[in-house]
């Protein structure tokens, strides 16, 4: 069975970090693209990040560019999200999905608009950030 299990959520201040975690079970993170989408009440889905199980390619939203980071430890079977800087707007339920390798040449933010459309294979995790 196929699983991604999103946790790390939580309520910090703004100005405040978080680090989410996926953990991947039913495949392995050596073929396929791991990504992060987020959606808030009222507001449209938005892709987040996106990172290459290949190569370590990394790829980024401008709304979180310079303050998220995303990473992998195959080792684990774990994609990670390590969110700095955190502000009011990054309040969201964020979902880890996953989707197929090669991805095409196109644009980085075309390239994280693709993690609409990946599957979650499990339920996200909140993050509120408030003072």
């Amino acid at each position: 069975q196929v699983q991604l299990v999103a946790s790390g959520g939580g309520s910090v201040q703004p100005g405040g970090s978080l680090r989410l975690s996926c953990a991947a079970s039913g495949f392995t993170l050596d073929n396929c693209a791991i990504g992060w989408h987020r959606q808030a009440p009222g507001k449209e889905r938005e892709g987040i990040s996106l990172i290459s199980s290949s190569d370590g390619s990394t790829y980024y939203a401008d709304s979180v560019k310079g303050r998220f980071t995303i990473s992998r430890d195959n080792a684990k079977n774990t994609v990670y999200l390590q969110m700095n800087s955190l502000k009011p707007e990054d309040t969201a339920d964020y979902y880890c999905v996953m989707g197929p390798l090669p991805l095409p040449r196109i644009s980085e933010a075309a390239i994280v608009r693709l993690t609409l459309d990946f599957g979650s294979w499990g339920p996200g995790t909140q993050v509120t950030v408030s003072a």
